[in-house]
């Protein structure tokens, strides 16, 4: 449904994929972003993060599971079905969704 909504094609993130994902998202930091590169082995190509600034750190993201991430990040997991090449942000009741084609191209941080 939220596929639909926004215009993406839906694209499964099995549990037993992962994803990258910042620790700053425990900490309750809002914005919540999320980001799909292309899947790559049994990495889902997503990427989540807390906060206004994408760090580029090497041990900013750490991979984690699917099947784990509602413990993480409750709403993050109704975003997971949307294609590579989107984006979302969420806080407080407000959410954007977005293609972001450009993330079809970049190279995808260590996460396995």
């Amino acid at each position: 449904m939220l596929c639909r909504k926004y215009g993406s094609p839906w694209v499964a993130s099995p549990d037993h994929m992962k994803v990258g994902i910042a620790k700053n998202v425990l900490d309750g930091l809002l914005p919540i972003n999320g980001l799909r590169h292309p899947i790559e082995g049994a990495t889902s190509g997503w990427f989540i993060w807390a906060g206004q600034e994408l760090s580029s750190a090497p041990d900013f993201f750490a991979p984690l599971h699917i099947g784990h991430l509602a413990k993480w990040c409750p709403p993050a997991p109704r975003f997971l079905g949307l294609a590579p090449g989107w984006r979302f942000l969420m806080a407080n009741g407000y959410e954007d969704v977005w293609e972001d084609a450009a993330l079809l191209d970049v190279c995808i941080p260590n996460v396995r």
